[in-house]
């Protein structure tokens, strides 16, 4: 049974809610409040990065369920590693995705879990890169390479001008930047261990 932190931290106001296949998987695991806080804060950047795609480039094709799952539940490993939620690391990566999968969640959308710090392997589509991207300008963290794969990526598929993609993708990041305090403590504000 979930506690009561890690319910208001899935339901209370901010963020709207993760979908309730990810949601469902942080309460079987009682995951730690501020994991699902986080999630939340990520999971709103993805939404908002989706909806920027749809609207300036239509023609890229992006599984935006998937991009919304895999920002949901990047993290979930994190429920394992709970040091990893304050501190640095990166075994939550390798045992969220083996949660993942044991707990019957297709490789198409478990496999964020594995490769949400990978955005540089040169196998990185957009829906991989947009949940990257999401993981990072939540907080406002801005990452040039990050941002650059995004540009190559939506100006192949759409055919704009890579300039043109540059000042949009740059304008939107600093758009959703500008929300990172809001989030911030939105997250800080549930406890790691409930």
């Amino acid at each position: 049974m979930p506690s009561d932190a890690l319910r208001r931290a899935l339901t209370d106001p901010g963020p709207p809610p993760l979908p309730d296949r990810a949601a469902r998987l942080l309460e079987d695991l009682d995951a730690p409040p501020r994991l699902a806080a986080h999630l939340r804060a990520v999971h709103e950047v993805a939404a908002e990065l989706l909806a920027w795609v749809a609207a300036r480039h239509p023609s890229v094709a992006v599984d935006a369920g998937a991009v919304l799952f895999g920002a949901a539940t990047h993290d979930i490993g994190k429920a394992v590693h709970p040091d990893e939620l304050s501190g640095p690391g990166s075994r939550h990566e390798p045992a969220g995705h083996a949660l993942l999968r044991e707990r019957g969640v297709d490789e198409r959308l478990a496999r964020f879990a594995r490769t949400h710090a990978s955005w540089d392997a040169p196998d990185a589509g957009v829906d991989d890169l947009l949940v990257s991207l999401a993981d990072k300008v939540w907080k406002a963290k801005r990452v040039p390479g990050l941002e650059q794969r995004v540009v190559e990526v939506l100006a192949a598929a759409s055919g704009a001008e890579h300039w043109e993609v540059f000042m949009e993708l740059d304008d939107v990041c600093d758009r959703l930047a500008a929300g990172a305090d809001r989030r911030l403590a939105f997250q800080s504000s549930y406890p790691v261990v409930a």
